[in-house]
């Protein structure tokens, strides 16, 4: 990874962004940050990046759009989806449009760079058991929360359900896979 350090880091947490920012300079990478996928793209009009490390919710557009974007002007560029709102669904839609990995936060700096390393489908164990169907469920769930913005309203509207019996299971913990 000698002359790959040209890292991109975007994430609307600006704690975040600067504990990562320095903690990746130490390690030789230059850095430069957004905190929306608009100001993402500024920079990709103006600079070559090796990595990418990108949140998948922020304010305005999601981080999704952004990897689309950098795998059509830089299709060398190794991009790491981070996100809190996991689910199979983004994974999935993130690997297709050109993600070189996806990380759930919270996520080590170790995690990071060997995500930087290791493409995921070199290293995604296939589970022996399906996923149960309340697993399957609170991913469904988060997928349409997504969607809405967060909007718990709409969220149950979307699902046909009621927006009580929406925050009651949201107050739960996720299923474990």
């Amino acid at each position: 990874m000698a002359d790959e350090r040209n890292c991109l880091l975007v994430d609307d947490d600006p704690v975040f962004v600067e504990v990562m920012e320095r903690a990746l300079s130490k390690r030789g990478f230059t850095v430069l940050t957004a905190h929306n996928v608009d100001a993402a793209e500024q920079l990709l009009h103006r600079h070559r990046f090796d990595n990418a490390l990108v949140d998948l919710k922020m304010e305005g557009r999601s981080g999704l759009a952004l990897i689309e974007q950098l795998q059509a002007r830089q299709p060398d560029c190794r991009t790491v989806m981070l996100t809190g709102y996991s689910s199979i669904a983004t994974a999935v839609e993130a690997m297709r449009l050109g993600a070189y990995n996806y990380l759930c936060k919270p996520a080590s700096l170790k995690e990071i760079l060997a995500a930087f390393d290791n493409p995921t489908s070199a290293s995604v164990e296939i589970p022996d058991n399906p996923p149960s169907v309340e697993r399957v469920e609170w991913e469904h769930i988060q997928k349409v929360l997504a969607e809405n913005d967060g909007n718990i309203s709409a969220t149950a509207r979307a699902l046909g359900m009621h927006r009580r019996t929406l925050q009651r299971k949201l107050l739960k913990k996720p299923v474990r896979q």
